[in-house]
């Protein structure tokens, strides 16, 4: 279903699904710890009013939810002709308090007065195993606490009078054959349970008495504490300070960090500045204050799956940096670039993915190949990281806190790229190519370690280590003068690599890789970048590129991640549509880039987020949603599109 809205401020994360309803809740990182059962069930709202409910779930409701354009709040409707009701929620992550905040705005759309009943179910599996939860009612304070070790959820919610909810229930849900205590509310009526323990739940309900045509708004909030001593404390502040209070600190919070990105394009459209600014925010929610970069965290895809997309790939991060670089942003810049450095191996190189909290995550790649060991990485991560700390260098000149990285990373990294490649060939030796399928010499690989070492290079006599530098510069000098065999002459085309075998054979794998353009377009020697990346394009062209009913770029021919519809070579995805994009403003073709920009925009949710792929048949967004690394190329699209003079 995806996640139309990524709430968050950097410890506390909300995904809530199509309908406005909580569906991922990360605590205390950025995906990591989603303490709801969005496989299983997820938070619900519902309404009773003239002896008739209905859950907003339940397909009998009008639903449109979308953000703002400069700021991370939300602007939902949800209406039930049939029940005369109408809900409005401003939602927020507060800024400064872990705290999600729900304005709702109950409607009567009735002539009548009439009395409507709103409640409120909350489900969290803070055990992970579905036991041992804890959920009870407060009474001196009048909150649900939910609760397992050091993590404490603290629910409440009163109207605009000041009146708390006038009526509870706990329960259990996924033991003893209980479907969960939000069935309770289903008569209108709460039960009053106080406490439960296990698979928990719980609802709250509010009585509000509206006159024709007239409006009540509930304040409602969830705090995320490591106590219950602290989660009141941030509790008492909501109640003393107010909802409004928080909203209007928290979106003047988002306004002055868009305002970094505001002096560059304030000059663009009205449409390319909201284009931008909902692209930073998805990309800010998914980035955690201890400096990790989420490449998802839509946990729907588990449902299809084996795992989460919420890890830190060191290429996501350091392609979702690039546009925050190149507007001005060094906070989370820095702090990624120290993620990395923590987590950099002592041989120089960065592992497949890592869990926001720097601990290594799942992998896929074998160590064991054949009767030989190799390396399970993707060297392209690590290339990738020192070539966005050189952009990062040059944007903001920030010498000193770069100059503490030399010895830490910039060295180590720099000796492994020019120590991890093969005599025969003297191209970088295998690892796996940046969609993490393909064990080989990968040509987007190749190309961004050759500008990756140049760029280490460049460091090297920045900061006077002269012999690293001479033979950083050599090494990417070879690399340059040995890439022949990456370009399929017979095909014009560039290869998605090769593989060396151990008799000293070389496997071709002459697949056609929009990545193997874009890795020779932006980061390949100049003498090996034009002529073979032109004919790459027009092949790209002729194989790839609007191939499908619904248009866009595929990543490479025959793609059947996520079941690709036959007879289509796979599902278009948002990255590679931008890189063809990126390469035409290069060209001067920029009708045709602003016609992929524009197809972009087409094809994304209401609320402008950016899936990875979608159908090549009806343009459904498909894998996770939204991803950070989509909405990167959309920046950097955009910005690529305004250098250039003749796009004014």
């Amino acid at each position: 279903m995806g996640r139309p809205v990524i709430l968050g401020n950097g410890s506390l994360t909300i995904g809530l699904n199509e309908i406005g309803l909580v569906h991922d809740f990360y605590y205390p990182y950025v995906g990591l710890e989603n303490l709801t059962t969005a496989r299983s069930m997820n938070h619900r709202i519902g309404v009773w009013v003239d002896g008739n409910f209905s859950w907003v779930d339940d397909g009998n409701w009008s639903t449109s939810v979308d953000f703002e354009s400069d700021a991370l709040i939300t602007i939902i409707e949800l209406k039930n002709e049939q029940l005369g009701v109408c809900l409005s929620l401003t939602d927020f992550v507060d800024s400064e308090h872990n705290a999600f905040c729900r304005q709702i705005t109950v409607h009567n759309l009735h002539d009548d007065a009439r009395s409507i009943r709103l409640f409120m179910h909350q489900v969290f599996e803070i055990s992970r195993a579905g036991r041992a939860d804890t959920a009870l009612f407060e009474p001196d304070e009048n909150y649900i606490l939910d609760y397992k070790g050091r993590c404490s959820l603290l629910i409440y919610g009163r109207d605009s009078r000041g009146a708390s909810f006038d009526q509870f229930s706990v329960g259990n849900y996924g033991i003893e054959d209980k479907m969960g205590t939000y069935i309770d509310a289903e008569d209108g009526e709460l039960s009053g349970n106080a406490v439960e323990h296990g698979g928990v739940d719980s609802v709250i309900r509010f009585n509000l008495e509206l006159g024709g045509k007239a409006a009540e708004t509930v304040d409602y909030w969830i705090v995320a504490a490591d106590s219950q001593l602290s989660a009141e404390k941030i509790h008492k502040t909501l109640v003393e300070q107010t909802l409004a209070t928080r909203l209007k600190a928290t979106r003047n919070w988002w306004h002055h960090w868009l305002s970094i990105a505001d002096k560059t394009t304030h000059t663009m459209s009205q449409d390319e500045r909201v284009l931008i600014n909902k692209s930073l925010m998805v990309i800010k929610a998914h980035t955690d204050k201890r400096g990790g970069i989420i490449a998802s965290c839509d946990s729907s895809i588990y449902n299809y799956g084996r795992d989460y997309y919420s890890y830190v790939w060191p290429r996501d991060g350091a392609y979702a940096m690039w546009p925050l670089i190149r507007l001005g942003y060094t906070e989370e810049p820095r702090k990624f670039f120290e993620f990395c450095r923590d987590t950099l191996t002592d041989e120089g190189y960065l592992m497949h993915k890592y869990q926001p909290d720097r601990a290594v995550g799942s992998t896929w790649h074998p160590i064991l190949h054949g009767k030989h060991s190799e390396l399970p990485i993707q060297e392209d991560e690590t290339a990738g990281v020192i070539y966005m700390l050189g952009e990062y260098l040059a944007a903001s000149n920030d010498r000193e806190f770069v100059s503490n990285l030399y010895m830490t990373m910039i060295q180590p990294a720099g000796n492994f790229m020019a120590n991890f490649r093969d005599a025969q060939t003297k191209l970088p030796h295998a690892s796996y190519d940046l969609w993490e399928e393909k064990f080989l010499t990968n040509t987007y690989t190749v190309g961004l370690t050759y500008q990756a070492l140049l760029t280490a290079a460049d460091f090297a006599e920045t900061f006077e280590y002269p012999d690293d530098a001479v033979r950083w510069r050599a090494v990417a000098k070879e690399i340059s003068e040995n890439c022949a065999p990456l370009f399929d002459v017979e095909r014009g085309a560039y290869r998605k690599g090769y593989l060396l075998q151990q008799d000293g054979s070389i496997q071709n794998d002459d697949t056609l890789d929009v990545s193997s353009m874009y890795g020779m377009l932006m980061y390949g020697a100049e003498s090996f970048a034009g002529e073979q990346t032109e004919q790459t394009v027009k092949l790209i062209e002729n194989i790839l590129l609007d191939k499908s009913p619904s248009g866009g770029a595929p990543r490479y021919e025959h793609d059947n991640y996520f079941a690709s519809e036959p007879p289509y070579q796979g599902n278009p995805w948002f990255v590679t549509t931008l890189w063809m994009a990126q390469y035409y403003v290069r060209v001067g073709n920029v009708a045709e880039a602003r016609r992929l920009l524009d197809w972009t925009v087409q094809h994304a949710l209401p609320s402008g987020v950016l899936s990875e792929q979608i159908s090549p048949t009806t343009g459904r967004a498909m894998s996770v949603t939204p991803l950070v690394w989509s909405h990167a190329e959309l920046i950097n699209t955009i910005l690529d599109l305004r250098h250039r003079p003749d796009s004014e």
